[in-house]
């Protein structure tokens, strides 16, 4: 909105805005606390957008202190993150009891001496404790009269079976006996949504403003239909969910495409601001008209604004809407570049959204990577070789991800593509290193640095989802660490959590952070990483990133372990390992375990520490990742001769120098 003289333009990145608009709605609920207590009710919780989700977290944090009531409905499956927390009670509603039944028939019958004792109790049976099937036999009844009432309450099989499918003829019966224009209406706004407004209702139809506003108030006063302000000004509602399906429901095909494509045109005409801020609601009203080029290109639309808010879970869904949509159009080379755009953006969102070795993402990127393919690999889409390598160096396969690597900086090199080179140096950096080969690692992270232009590349963040010199900073913190400069490391480290910080992206702050993390548990600093490892959980929680919520969960594992809570820490360091690799990634699990080994030593489980460092071993030996191998043949050179083993410690104390000797060969030179 127009700040006007007193409030100039608020110039905040995306995240940034959302942050300050949360924090304003948190200061309004405080300050109404203060001048009384205050009731909030959140139904229909199952049906929740993310964002808002995270409103709803912010909220529960807070009014643990505060004179607030916070009710929300939900249905079974969806899954609440707040039992267990001493301000939260969970409640299952189960069906209305007789009583309960019969308080709302009365209440409903009034006075009416139709309604005899025999009547109420055939109504208790009949609807199964279901409330909105109680009400709407109960007018049902109402509106028959004595006889016939009765005639429909014995109608109704007594079987909760039954009651979806009867409850439904009942407000298709009660829809019919409104009259053709009142259920008209009741189909617009059933295809509008569960709210809609006069004024579109009036663009939609074709009924005169006197008949439209009886309808309506038809609709109100049968309760079907709830009402806020006057007309042309006037909201409704429907009911409940049921009533806009029913309504809906009784459209046929035509009229009902011919409904959506006429709202469509009225949103045009009246509100073309919304194309902008709102492009999932074309979207969808065009899909529903079979308009299905113009719905593919909004659906493509609210995906890239949601990416460019952070808004991955959102993104991720509106994707995959676009590329259901495509599926209806002929194979052309112009629907398959659609649906290599829209594949990569999705894979590039599933990496934040399910984790980056997740199935949905190499499912994702596979099938764009054949898509680029056969359209002549356009460097445009540089980010599905890039993600491709990104999702197989996750999954522990990193022989396969360094191929992808050097494809393409083959391919870029022949092109002159300095976009494509610098993605290639980036992952050949990482995935060199992992392997342990630091040798030639290090010169393709200096590529990155020396071809990095950020006016030049700043697009490459669409590419690779997160901002290059960020991410290369981060890591060149891990290497230098590694090869024994830790003051550097920490530094550089500590420079790119604050570039992301100031760029205000979530994905690189997450990358970022997980790298600091990394170093500071390498690193031993334990009060530092636990600042650290809570602004990870903070991020990851907010923006719904699981792979660094796991992460987040290992380091404050570690963290707990070593200010003292063994037993809770191992749990955490568990917890947070299992669902790191229920994301589907291995790579950096050798040090995850090597951290619970040591936790394990620390709790004087030496065979049980010992268990876990042959776990790890044998993770190397299947991917490769050899980077920590040195710190495992240390360490468990230690436990075995704890055990007093010194011929056998002696050993793996000689392998892991020589483990390191091999690995830095050559290399201190450059550093």
């Amino acid at each position: 909105m127009p700040g006007g003289d007193r409030f100039a333009p608020l110039e905040l990145s995306p995240r940034r805005k959302k942050e300050r608009t949360l924090a304003a709605l948190l200061q309004q609920l405080e300050g109404l606390a203060r001048q009384q207590s205050v009731l909030m009710i959140f139904e229909d919780l199952h049906w929740i957008d993310p964002t808002s989700r995270e409103f709803v977290d912010l909220v529960l944090a807070r009014i643990d202190c505060l004179p607030v009531l916070l009710v929300a409905t939900f249905r079974p499956e969806f899954q609440i993150p707040w039992t267990g927390q001493p301000h939260v009670t969970v409640m299952s509603l189960n069906r209305l009891g007789r009583r309960d039944g019969a308080a709302i028939i009365e209440r409903l019958a009034g006075n009416a001496a139709l309604l005899a004792p025999d009547v109420i109790a055939e109504i208790v049976e009949r609807t199964d404790g279901v409330p909105l099937f109680v009400e709407e036999m109960t007018k049902a009844v109402l509106e028959a009269g004595a006889e016939r009432g009765r005639e429909i309450a014995a109608s109704v099989p007594a079987t909760g079976l039954g009651v979806p499918a009867t409850l439904q003829a009942s407000l298709l019966a009660r829809l019919d006996r409104l009259g053709p224009a009142a259920k008209g209406v009741a189909q617009i706004g059933a295809a509008i949504g569960r709210e809609f407004s006069y004024e579109l209702a009036a663009s939609v139809g074709d009924l005169s403003e006197e008949g439209l506003q009886e309808a309506l108030q038809r609709l109100v006063d049968v309760g079907l239909v709830f009402q806020r302000g006057a007309p042309p000004a006037a909201e409704y509602l429907f009911k409940h969910a049921l009533v806009q399906d029913t309504a809906y429901g009784t459209l046929l095909r035509g009229p009902r495409r011919q409904l959506h494509a006429r709202i469509a045109e009225a949103l045009e005409a009246h509100s073309p601001e919304l194309m902008d801020n709102q492009p999932e609601l074309f979207a969808q009203h065009y899909a529903e008209a079979g308009l299905v080029e113009k719905s593919v290109a909004c659906w493509g639309k609210a995906g890239h604004r949601s990416v460019a808010r952070s808004a991955m879970a959102e993104a991720a869904a509106q994707f995959q809407k676009a590329l259901d949509q495509l599926t209806l159009l002929p194979d052309t080379p112009e629907r398959q570049r659609q649906e290599l755009e829209f594949c990569s953006s999705l894979g590039a969102s599933f990496r934040f959204v399910k984790g980056l070795a997740s199935p949905q993402t190499g499912k994702a990127y596979a099938r764009a990577r054949e898509l680029w393919e056969q359209l002549g690999s356009p460097s445009e889409f540089l980010q599905v070789p890039f993600g491709q390598s990104h999702y197989h160096a996750f999954r522990g396969e990193l022989d396969l991800a360094h191929r992808l690597d050097e494809d393409l900086l083959s391919r870029s090199f022949q092109r002159n593509d300095s976009g494509g080179l610098i993605l290639g140096h980036l992952m050949s950096c990482r995935n060199l290193a992992y392997a342990g080969k630091f040798a030639v690692s290090r010169p393709h992270l200096e590529e990155v640095l020396a071809l990095y232009n950020p006016s030049t590349h700043a697009s490459l963040v669409d590419q690779a989802g997160f901002h290059c010199h960020i991410s290369s900073q981060g890591f060149q913190g891990i290497l230098l660490f590694i090869l024994g400069f830790p003051g550097e490391a920490l530094a550089l480290s500590t420079a790119a959590i604050a570039e992301a910080q100031r760029l205000a992206h979530p994905p690189s702050l997450a990358t970022s952070l997980a790298m600091h993390c990394s170093v500071l548990s390498l690193f031993g600093a334990e009060s530092a990483l636990n600042d650290r490892a809570n602004e990870l959980m903070t991020v990851a929680t907010d923006q719904g990133f699981p792979h660094w919520a796991a992460l987040a969960t290992i380091f404050r594992g570690w963290v707990t372990v070593k200010i003292g809570d063994v037993t809770g820490g191992i749990l955490l360091l568990r917890s947070g390992c299992d669902a790191y690799r229920s994301t589907g990634a291995e790579l950096w699990m050798t040090h995850y375990i090597g951290l619970l080994a040591a936790a394990c030593e620390i709790a004087g489980q030496i065979e049980e520490a010992l268990t876990e460092l042959d776990n790890a071993f044998e993770i190397v030996e299947r991917t490769g990742e050899r980077w920590f191998e040195a710190e495992l043949y240390r360490h468990k050179g230690q436990l075995l001769l704890r055990q007093g083993d010194a011929e056998a410690a002696e050993e793996l104390y000689r392998k892991a120098l020589g483990n390191v000797l091999v690995e830095i060969s050559g290399h201190a030179d450059r550093v």
